[in-house]
């Protein structure tokens, strides 16, 4: 551990009317705990400020009909090892689990297939497989076959991903297979995607393959390490952010919750201030690890961006529902169902079928009992369902308020979903237990306009010393990207 840094301790000085803090992290998810945990660990007494009732952000926790489960995020991607090695600094690493072994499926219009088991966001790495067949028809894999013999230049200038898997593999390998998992993933349309944002290295491993997608896939499948390419934590990935705020508030640090940052007011000597509606706080480095960057930014006059328009993501809402039903025993669609756009009858983008999908949430609750996720809302679309709007600046609570009775109309449509999804009738007489859970700035979406965005408040905190940012919003979506990123910001405040 590096040795404390004595003068960015709070001052005993009563007097000052400011709170003195080594560091302020604004945002409590989990980029900024991880920063902050980097921070505390380096002898920098650091203060995390969140707005909403809870840390955690889209990892947060809850509870329903006596099972604690995870009101968001429930696994992560296991690339670049940056969050499985951080478990393992937590004492989680004899937590991890993987799913279980038996597929997925898609819910397209008039029918239901399976996905790939060896793809990438839908893309199939062997066209003419069984699976695959039995959701595009022997027609759609006899076209997604053609990308195997197509010249390399078909689909070189294509502008997105969609854009590149139709013109390598035809448009019903996007409607059937991409669509539904970049929907569920990412909340956005392949056609709104840049390849490179949504697909690392899919590109590059495209050019190696003489242009074929189904190759690079291939290659990308083979070059990933041995395992699967998700896993969860025994118990909830909640698990994680409550090891957080315990890490960072066992080596000195805070963590507030209901602290919303009303302004930033850079100091002479390079400081700066952080307004809350009851205090105010003074420190030398801060890290920025909230969408509302660049509003704060820009209404403290450090720089012009007032043309820098984050995407605000797509509004989710998630319900669970806790059912007895022994005819799910069987995993009738394996770990969960993704729904194409084009399906009319349900309004669920997706379904998570978690006692099917995780064997110690199987093992946690009795028998016949199963746990069922629907998530709601689309790019694009107005997903309001009683959800508030917000006012321009203001940042958007994590779990948003609704009007009563909203609820149960969801939970009501939430269990029609399950039944269609799922194949198998469910009834409200069934249903032990349901949550809903509201999430805004939640998915956004790599667009062009976006990664302008964030290269402008990028730009303007490179002039700002003993400032950085991190989160989702900049690094990109999932852990895998967040976790590594938010390290990252907080190292370049040590020097």
């Amino acid at each position: 551990m590096a040795t404390p840094d004595r003068r960015s301790r709070p001052r005993p000085d009563s007097t000052s009317p400011d709170e003195q803090w080594g560091a302020v992290v604004v945002g409590g998810g989990v980029a900024g705990l991880v920063a902050a945990r980097e921070l505390v660990r380096a002898g920098v007494p650091t203060l995390v400020l969140e707005g909403r009732d809870a840390a955690g952000g889209s990892v947060r926790g809850h509870e329903v009909a006596g099972l604690r489960l995870d009101a968001g995020a429930e696994s992560f991607a296991t690339r670049g090892g940056a969050v499985a090695a951080l478990l393992e600094e937590l004492g989680l690493g004899d937590a991890l689990r993987v799913p279980q072994t038996v597929g997925s499926w898609a819910h397209l219009p008039g029918k239901d297939g399976p996905l790939p088991r060896t793809g990438v966001l839908g893309i199939p790495a062997r066209p003419w497989a069984a699976d695959v067949r039995a959701t595009l028809g022997l027609g759609g894999a006899l076209r997604a076959s053609l990308d195997l013999v197509l010249p390399a230049s078909v689909g070189k200038d294509a502008a997105s991903l969609g854009a590149l898997v139709t013109a390598r593999m035809g448009r019903r390998v996007v409607e059937r297979l991409v669509q539904p998992i970049v929907g569920g993933v990412h909340a956005a349309d392949p056609d709104d995607l840049a390849v490179d944002a949504v697909a690392p290295g899919l590109q590059a491993a495209r050019a190696a393959a003489r242009g074929s997608l189904a190759r690079a896939v291939q290659a990308m499948r083979a070059a990933a390490p041995a395992g699967a390419a998700v896993q969860g934590v025994d118990g909830g990935m909640f698990r994680m952010v409550d090891a957080l705020v315990a890490d960072v508030e066992a080596h000195g640090g805070q963590v507030r919750t209901r602290s919303r940052v009303r302004a930033l007011a850079p100091q002479p000597d390079g400081s700066t201030r952080v307004l809350l509606d009851d205090a105010t706080v003074q420190t030398p480095r801060l890290v920025l690890a909230t969408p509302a960057a660049g509003e704060l930014l820009q209404a403290a006059r450090v720089a012009d961006l007032s043309a820098a328009r984050p995407d605000d993501g797509a509004r989710v809402t998630l319900v669970t529902l806790v059912v007895d039903c022994p005819a799910l025993d069987a995993a009738p669609r394996g770990t969960g169902v993704l729904v194409a756009p084009g399906a009319t009858d349900v309004q669920a983008k997706a379904l998570t079928h978690a006692t099917a999908k995780w064997a110690w949430l199987r093992r946690d609750v009795p028998a016949d009992r199963h746990v069922v996720r629907l998530s709601y809302g689309r790019a694009g679309a107005d997903n309001r369902q009683g959800a508030g709007g917000r006012k321009d600046g203001e940042q958007s609570p994590l779990t948003v308020p609704v009007r009563e009775g909203d609820d149960a109309v969801l939970v009501e449509q939430a269990v029609r979903d399950a039944s269609v999804l799922l194949g198998v009738p469910l009834t409200a007489e069934q249903v032990v237990g349901t949550a809903v859970v509201r999430w805004t700035q939640a998915l956004p979406r790599p667009s062009a306009t976006h990664r302008e965005a964030v290269a402008a408040v990028r730009a303007a905190v490179a002039d700002l010393p003993g400032v950085a940012v991190c989160g989702a919003w900049a690094d990109g979506n999932g852990l895998a990207s967040v976790v590594p990123a938010a390290r990252a910001a907080a190292r370049s405040l040590q020097d």
